[in-house]
């Protein structure tokens, strides 16, 4: 249970990264924190202690077993999560370029 709590920890840092700052590349970090969060916890989920297995031959004693399901999930997870990051961060060179600032009180400053 420990685990699952330190999960949500690390979700609330990121979570708290991309409201509280206001630097962009730090809110990009925070996102990928929260991305990670959510990957690690589905990872843990998977994982079964003692239960049942699936699928064993009775003479088989089987203590721990991983479920392939969230871990397929989590795959897909990254790969999305990567494509997301690498816009996110297209977009933020743009900012950059147009604003010459990754702050995003300056941004809204020079709005008109």
């Amino acid at each position: 249970m420990g685990i699952y709590v330190l999960c949500i920890i690390l979700f609330l840092i990121g979570l708290y990264c991309v409201i509280r700052k206001r630097n962009i590349i730090k809110m990009i970090i925070g996102l990928i924190i929260c991305e990670y969060a959510v990957n690690l916890f589905f990872v843990l989920l998977g994982y079964r202690f003692g239960g049942r297995v699936p699928i064993h031959a009775p003479d088989q004693e089987i203590l721990n077993m991983v479920d392939p399901l969230p871990q397929a999930l989590v795959l897909t997870s990254i790969v999305i999560g990567l494509a997301v990051t690498a816009l996110v961060v297209g977009i933020a060179i743009r900012i950059y370029e147009k604003y010459g600032t990754f702050d995003i009180t300056q941004i809204n400053k020079l709005k008109g």
